[in-house]
């Protein structure tokens, strides 16, 4: 069974005041950060954002697992005490907030364990964060998180801030889970150059997308090595996963958050016909990832699901290698947030029907971009 660590802290400049909650999601087995959570919520007490910073984290523990078992740390006394039914909740808005927290998994799920200060110190830090930032005017995004680099290796005091390791270096990092980013074979939709995501048509593979298809599962059963592969439901990455796996003897798993980019009434059109119908709103997509094509999703939307699909990944099997065969999108977003890189670089990179790209996670946070868009295969 999957076990997971929520660390929760919450805080009130003025209690009750501006308020803001800060979440870390970790990995139970490996300690690896799967997510980080942090929210504004106006004025309240710090009671209440303790609350509010636990029942995200108890929430996206069930978009990763709900069957998953949780040991959440909290340095509030009082919300610990509470849910593990020593004190009484006898505040009316604790009572609301205390119920919503036990119906987000079932109880015989969560332990509460309370930790002093000084070891909730990621959680504390996101909950500041997110504090300045509403100061600011703005919200906080993951992007903005500098918790982590306040953390030292335990391995070796030498080594620096985790966002700062020197990937490859550093023997002390551990074993990383390798995913290896397979894109579909080609359709007909790939040859002319229409957009294929996954609000339209389901295109299957071409005659060359099976060969391609078949090429890549010969490269990879002669390699081995890979442990499991997971794929985009849609039917393009389907075939494509289905005909790697009958050459490597596995089952595929098939992962929702893993399928293309909505492209909405965009679909099945070329670039030139979106231009031509509309070229306003085609400018501020090519320059702003937050915006949409109409009826379709914009590649921040893309981004929160994808990684919820690769925390999902890392956590079933860690230190393991998965192949994930998904769309160019997807790719992309996860290449990125290997990098550190701003959304900007997807639109700097280009990817080819069935190429492999590998990227490595490491449990303290680091990642290595092994290849990218490698078509050895398909020479």
């Amino acid at each position: 069974m999957t076990r997971f660590v929520v660390e929760a802290d919450g805080g009130s400049r003025g209690n009750p005041g501006p308020a803001a909650y800060g979440t870390v999601v970790k990995d139970g087995e490996t300690g690896a950060v799967l997510r980080e959570i942090a929210e504004h919520i106006g004025t309240a007490s710090n009671n209440v954002a303790e609350y509010r910073g636990l029942i995200a984290g108890l929430e996206a523990v069930r978009e990763l697992d709900p069957s998953a078992t949780v040991e959440a740390r909290l340095d509030s006394k009082l919300v610990v005490e509470q849910l593990s039914g020593r004190w009484k909740v006898k505040h009316p808005d604790m009572r609301v907030l205390a119920l919503r927290a036990r119906e987000v998994l079932p109880p015989s799920q969560v332990t509460y364990t309370w930790v002093p200060r000084e070891r909730n110190k990621h959680a504390d830090r996101l909950a500041n964060e997110a504090l300045d930032a509403a100061a600011r005017g703005q919200a906080w995004s993951p992007a903005d998180s500098t918790a982590e680099l306040d953390t030292q290796s335990d391995a070796d005091d030498d080594t620096g801030p985790v966002g700062q390791t020197l990937v490859g270096w550093d023997v002390g990092m551990g074993t990383p889970t390798t995913t290896v980013l397979l894109r579909h074979g080609e359709t007909a939709h790939t040859v002319e150059k229409r957009f294929s995501g996954s609000g339209g048509l389901d295109p299957e593979l071409s005659a060359e997308g099976g060969r391609q298809a078949a090429a890549v599962a010969a490269r990879l059963a002669a390699a081995g090595g890979v442990d499991a592969i997971v794929a985009s439901p849609m039917r393009r990455t389907r075939q494509t996963a289905d005909a790697v796996a009958a050459g490597l003897g596995l089952d595929v798993r098939e992962a929702d958050g893993f399928r293309e980019c909505a492209f909405g009434e965009w679909e099945g059109l070329t670039f030139s016909e979106v231009r031509e119908g509309w070229p306003e709103l085609l400018a501020s997509w090519l320059g702003d990832a937050t915006v949409r094509p109409p009826g379709g999703e914009s590649f921040d939307d893309v981004r929160r699901r994808v990684k919820v699909a690769r925390d999902k990944v890392l956590a079933r099997f860690p230190e393991r290698t998965v192949l994930v065969v998904t769309h160019v999108t997807p790719i992309k977003l996860l290449v990125r947030e290997a990098l550190g890189a701003p959304m900007a670089a997807l639109y700097r990179m280009e990817l080819s029907p069935a190429t492999l790209t590998e990227v490595q996670w490491y449990a303290a946070g680091q990642a290595s971009l092994r290849r990218f868009n490698d078509a050895a295969h398909l020479a």
